[in-house]
């Protein structure tokens, strides 16, 4: 099986959830995991953690589903393309829910064919504006409400997400 890496952001989350989330993240590595917690200044008694893994492909996959008990936490969790695997972003809020989106080598969002049908279609029915269609595709509701999550404490670095090392 091939091994891949990605983050976890936890854009916020209450400090009770603090050991809830480390418990979660450590049981997809077998392993405690400790992360390293600043206070989330857009939201008062929040915190936020960043951590990067290594692991096999899937581990994304099964990141966010451990993450998705943390229902008071707002986050995203990223794995990058692997041997016959695509990269893969999932972010979560809980007024939202899950997005869950393939992202290329560049980490671009890459919408699969059959999905823009469905928006054009949508658009031609007049159920959806083609415009409205695409952004849901692109998870910019989900970019939205995190943005303000994401920008870093006063004087700390900002890490933009779309930015590939």
């Amino acid at each position: 099986m091939s091994s891949t890496r990605g983050n976890i952001w936890i854009h916020s989350a209450p400090a009770a959830l603090r050991p809830h989330i480390e418990w979660a993240v450590g049981a997809v590595f077998g392993a405690p995991v400790e992360l390293h917690w600043s206070r989330q200044p857009a939201e008062p008694r929040s915190l936020r953690a960043e951590y990067p893994w290594h692991g096999r492909a899937g581990t994304g996959a099964q990141l966010a589903s451990a993450l998705r008990g943390c229902a008071r936490a707002r986050y995203e969790v990223t794995e990058e393309a692997s041997a016959g695997q695509e990269g893969m972003r999932w972010a979560y809020t809980p007024r939202l829910g899950v997005f869950a989106a393939a992202i290329g080598v560049h980490g671009d969002i890459m919408v699969h064919e059959d999905r823009l049908k469905q928006a054009i279609l949508a658009d031609a029915l007049g159920r959806q504006p083609l415009a409205e269609g695409v952004a849901e595709l692109l998870g910019a509701r989900w970019d939205d409400e995190l943005e303000a999550f994401r920008q870093a404490g006063d004087g700390a670095p900002v890490r933009w997400l779309h930015r590939v090392g």
